[in-house]
């Protein structure tokens, strides 16, 4: 069930959603958990289907990805791994290793991100 409007979530193909961008965005033969009514979406680990967080729709999404940028871009300019950057994350923040993933933010968690991120940054560069 939706938990924006109560539709049927479905396991669909990333081709149904991203159509002839699928193979270039490096999704063909991926696969997505859609709600059937909304659109809220969201995506599986690589080759399963296993989805990579909850349900978002478009703007949580949006505000996913956005989060996601700042937060990569700063463990990638440090030269830490992506465990070490998740458990940099979840300390300050105040969660879990196992719940400290983007994909299962809400609005106000990834702005969090985003903020801290980026007041990292600045730290880093003065």
């Amino acid at each position: 069930m939706c938990r924006y409007c109560g539709g049927i979530i479905r396991l669909v193909s990333a081709e149904s959603v991203y159509g002839a961008s699928a193979e270039r965005l490096g999704k063909q033969n991926e696969k997505i958990y859609q709600c059937q009514n909304c659109g809220a979406r969201v995506g599986c680990h690589k080759g399963t289907d296993r989805p990579l967080g909850n349900v978002a729709n478009e703007i949580l999404r949006l505000k996913r990805i956005e989060a996601h940028q700042v937060f990569d871009g700063l463990w990638k300019r440090r030269r830490m791994d992506r465990t070490g950057a998740y458990r940099w994350l979840a300390r300050e923040i105040g969660l879990s290793m196992k719940t400290a993933h983007i994909g299962g933010f809400e609005m106000d968690q990834c702005q969090k991100v985003i903020d801290l991120c980026r007041k990292e940054k600045e730290a880093y560069y003065e």
